[in-house]
This record gives C-alpha cells, sequence and structure tokens, in this order.
C-alpha cells in the first residue's frame, strides 16, 4: 500500500518540477479543510501549517505573485475578546 504523499520536509514545501495545485473550493473545504478539522489523513501534505500571524508575508513559503494555502490556528487578541491578534513581529 502506497503511503500519502508528503512534500513538507523539514518546514519546507519540496515539490516536483512542474507541479500544479489549483484546488477549487469545494476541493479545499472537502479535501482539505474538512478532513484537517476531523483529523481524518489528508490526500497529501501540499498545504504547511504556518503560524501566519508571527511571520511576515515576504516570510512565508511560495512566491508572493501567486496563490498560497496555508493552515493556521487563530489567537486571541485580548483574553476575553472575539479579536484575532494579526500583529506580526514587524508590525500588521
Amino acid at each position: 500500500m502506497m503511503g500519502k504523499l508528503n512534500f513538507v520536509i523539514n518546514g519546507v514545501l519540496r515539490l516536483p518540477h512542474g507541479f500544479r495545485f489549483h484546488p477549487t473550493d469545494e476541493e479545499l473545504v472537502v479535501q482539505y479543510l474538512g478532513r484537517k478539522v476531523l483529523a481524518w489523513p489528508l490526500p497529501a501534505s501540499i498545504i504547511p501549517e504556518v503560524d501566519d500571524y508571527k511571520a511576515d508575508p515576504g516570510d512565508l513559503p511560495g512566491h508572493l505573485e501567486q496563490e498560497r494555502y496555508f493552515f493556521s490556528t487563530t489567537e486571541a487578541k485580548y483574553p476575553n475578546g472575539n479579536r484575532s491578534n494579526r500583529a506580526t513581529f514587524s508590525g500588521h
């Protein structure tokens, strides 16, 4: 039996030459986000988990001119509030 494909190696996304990832909204929700929430295996480890609120946009993996996908959790700005903390180390 073949295991799931893992394209994230040591926290870096490594894709084969010529690889294209253009999922539809439905594929993102059903095949990736839904399965992630339910802790089911993903079809492929193509979407990295990053703390995008702690990184500057230019430091996130991928090309700035292309769409990029990440799994990330949110952090509350205040202990009893609903606002998300969106500050990075160098600002917002």
